[in-house]
């Protein structure tokens, strides 16, 4: 069922066109592309589609890398991607006969390249004509191929932990092999969620890097232990070290910013399998040596690819914009449950596709109602008002007799300093106060802002609650029992309560 998907907060997405244009600028695609026309119009390979040695060399000299000792592997890890997306195509000798194709060194698979069997070639594929003549989308697509494939190698074992297991048979020893690949997967994809989720939360929306200690105790430490054990210090620096050579793969395609665990730090580990820092504090480094632990934040190019593979997974995952085109009912009850900024930038979105006079009546038609989330979507539809210009003041008048939303209109006529508001009646008021208090309850629970209001309330009025158990709204007695618990002085708040107990009776 729908209601029982996971939900997500929503995030902010750059455009398709900004999004592939960071996609091409990332590393590890940005080489793959450059290899693919490279190759062309073909290139015998070696055995698996690899390039021969000469040609690896040749390669990196080509993308700038001959003078970096690590420039073959950055060659071979493109290559492979550029393979695995479709960027390049590989074709074994017979597929090669049928084609009626022939290459330069010997494509037919007897060919020799610098004293190197080949058997095969490689042609540029038909997904490298998307990368200049399709669409943003398409390059998108080429993108989430090519990490799937690095993420899927993040996921698994180590080579010299697969090398230490083959036997003096040749044969390799999987049981040896501490790896589970469905647990490797699903912790990635979990310390993936939780950067998403930072990212999503982050009322900066500046995307900030988060320790590495951080995103490994997250995963590993339960929820209520208060101190961690030593077992449970020991699995978060293994986990940190896994992460570290997980999060190097990763940044080369433009999932990460990542600055990796300080080299000298891994080489202090202890005889006890942890960082020193952790050992000798529960709670990890002080702040100033957290980024010796690796700092790491998702790009923007980053939160799209891990919400693609979050839809993917059935988890709903929505971006800012996805309710434009809803109605005021769907957008008001969304509304609460987004971060502000991602809630001021979503109603801005919708409001920008209506007149501010039709906006207005379709906001204040959907927060009508006497249903337990009508206060919270007459808060929200206050605060998406607040962004709507003086055209809408018809609609606002319209409804200053309304017993729903009548206190609503009045408040915004007179923060625009409107002529002409006619007084409320009491009635009016205290009703607006009870629906005020139970959006701020349905919201936010008992918050400190809350617990201020109520002061606030009580010290204008002393006979408040002689009044309030009497106002004709379904969530009176509810609000008179969170004034009782929330007011400091105990002989308010037993009058508080007193009254709560009235309003029950009444009702």
């Amino acid at each position: 069922m729908p209601g029982d998907r996971p939900t997500m907060p929503p995030v902010r997405l750059r455009s398709e066109a900004e999004l592939a244009r960071d996609a091409l600028t990332a590393p590890l695609l940005a080489r793959a592309v450059r290899l693919a026309r490279w190759a062309g119009p073909s290139r015998p390979v070696a055995a698996g589609g690899v390039l021969t040695e000469p040609d690896l060399r040749a390669a990196a000299e080509h993308l700038g890398l001959g003078a970096d000792e690590e420039g073959p592997g950055y060659v071979a890890e493109a290559w492979q991607l550029a393979v695995d997306t479709g960027l390049i195509e590989v074709r074994e000798p017979a597929e090669e006969a049928a084609a009626g194709q022939e290459t330069d060194g010997g494509a037919g698979g007897d060919g020799d390249a610098g004293g190197e069997e080949t058997t095969g070639v490689a042609t540029p594929g038909q997904e490298l004509r998307l990368i200049t003549e399709g669409s943003p989308r398409d390059v998108l697509d080429i993108w989430l191929g090519g990490f799937e494939t690095v993420l899927a190698d993040a996921a698994a074992p180590d080579l010299a932990e697969i090398v230490d297991q083959i036997g003096d048979d040749g044969e390799l020893d999987l049981d040896g092999i501490d790896w589970n690949p469905e647990e490797e997967a699903d912790f990635l994809d979990g310390v993936l969620g939780n950067l998403y989720l930072l990212t999503a939360l982050d009322e900066q929306d500046s995307g900030r890097a988060v320790p590495l200690p951080a995103l490994a105790a997250a995963m590993i430490v339960p929820d209520d232990m208060e101190e961690p054990t030593d077992d449970i210090l020991e699995e978060i620096s293994e986990a940190m070290v896994r992460l570290d050579d997980q999060f190097r793969m990763l940044e080369p395609t433009g999932l990460v910013e990542y600055q990796p665990v300080d080299e000298a730090l891994i080489e202090e580990v202890d005889g006890e399998g942890r960082f020193p820092e952790t050992a000798e504090s529960p709670h990890g480094p002080d702040e100033e040596d957290f980024s010796r632990y690796g700092m790491v934040r998702l790009t923007p190019l980053g939160v799209f690819g891990v919400r693609t593979r979050m839809l993917d997974a059935g988890i709903d995952a929505p971006a800012v914009g996805d309710l434009a085109d809803k109605g005021a009912e769907v957008l008001l009850d969304a509304l609460p449950g987004h971060p502000e900024p991602a809630a001021r930038a979503e109603a801005e979105q919708w409001l920008a596709r209506r007149t501010p006079d039709e906006a207005a009546r379709e906001l204040l038609a959907a927060a009508r109602g006497d249903d337990t989330g009508a206060p919270l979507r007459r808060l929200a539809c206050q605060q998406t008002l607040s962004l709507v210009g003086a055209a809408a003041e018809p609609a606002l008048r319209e409804v200053l007799d309304d017993r729903h939303l009548g206190g609503l209109a009045r408040v915004w006529l007179a923060e625009r300093a409107m002529p002409d508001i006619p007084e409320p009646s009491e009635e009016m008021v205290f009703w607006l106060t009870v629906d005020t208090i139970a959006a701020q309850l349905a919201a936010d629970g008992d918050s400190a802002e809350l617990r201020d209001l109520v002061r606030g309330l009580v010290e204008q009025s002393g006979s408040f609650f002689d009044s309030a158990w009497r106002v004709d709204h379904p969530a009176t007695a509810e609000v008179l029992e969170a004034m009782g618990r929330l007011h400091p002085d105990k002989k308010a708040a037993k009058q508080a309560r007193k009254a709560a107990f009235k309003a029950r009776s009444r009702a």
